[in-house]
């Protein structure tokens, strides 16, 4: 077992219009989310989010903290957000047993207690992604599943971007200090998310990326309105989108991806849009 992790510190936008491709994936880009009996962090600088996975095979993986949390526990001042994308898991916490299967999701509120992640069956393995977001106070541990969402059915087949977003880990359906998650599903035939394109200054976000078919891609949008860029990416892959820029993608294929959100605010509602005409 081997927990990683590393810095992702903010950009200002003026200096990121001057990023070329390496430096715009490296900066923003998640490329490896997943790594058999691993943990993967990425503690960015964006709200304080932390992206993580976890992908037990042969081991039972703990949720370790690391240095920079200066905290005995990951989650003495942090809440968690868990989302299996593999095979059935199970997340124990303080001896309290929550089953995961696909694309079913789990919240765990701040304190001091052990986490673990764990397969039900190593031969075909939980992917467990996650969320995490600084918290002031703990509120209740839940289990959350698609059938306890709030679902907007959103787009146009015509449009190449019918869509359900599934609101799972929002004020609407649980509390939570200010994290905020959720997946889009998008219809066979549907390539495009997030359109009309916005920003919500108060929130920063960072997307994940799956269901994508085999030897295709997803062209994901960021930056300002007007300045804008894109980062090609493939499946188990996450993205970090600035507070002052957009996030939105197109892909070769229709896929599933796994918002999350930290910030000042818990309003899903609270976004700047911009006409696709005045993209840039």
């Amino acid at each position: 077992m081997k927990t990683n992790y590393e810095l992702r510190y903010a950009a200002h936008p003026v200096d990121a219009k001057a990023y070329d491709t390496a430096r715009l994936r490296k900066e923003h880009l998640i490329e490896t989310v997943f790594t058999p009996d691993e943990v993967n962090l990425v503690y960015t600088m964006y709200d304080r989010l932390i992206i993580g996975g976890a992908l037990p095979v042969k081991e039972i993986l703990p949720l370790e903290t690391i240095d920079p949390l200066k905290s005995d526990f990951f989650l003495s001042r942090r809440e968690l957000g868990v989302y299996n994308v593999g095979g059935p898991g199970v997340v124990m916490v303080d001896g309290n047993s929550f089953e995961l299967n696909y694309k079913e999701t789990l919240y765990l509120g701040a304190g001091d207690r052990n986490v673990t992640f764990a397969s039900s069956d190593p031969a075909h393995p939980a992917k467990f992604y996650f969320n995490s977001a600084t918290a002031h106070r703990s509120y209740p541990d839940r289990k959350v599943t698609k059938a306890d969402a709030v679902v907007a059915e959103l787009g146009t087949m015509e449009g190449s971007n019918h869509r359900n977003v599934n609101k799972m880990l929002v004020s609407q359906v649980l509390p939570t200090c200010q994290l905020q998650m959720g997946m889009t599903e998008l219809a066979p035939g549907s390539v495009w998310n997030t359109m009309p394109a916005h920003i919500h200054s108060r929130r920063m976000e960072a997307y994940f990326y799956f269901e994508v078919p085999e030897g295709q891609a997803v062209c994901h949008f960021m930056g300002e309105p007007t300045e804008t860029r894109h980062i090609w990416m493939k499946g188990d892959q996450a993205v970090i989108s600035p507070e002052w820029s957009i996030h939105s993608a197109a892909a070769t294929g229709n896929y599933t991806f796994i918002w999350g959100m930290g910030g000042e605010n818990l309003d899903y509602g609270d976004q700047d849009f911009f006409k696709e005409t005045e993209l840039r």
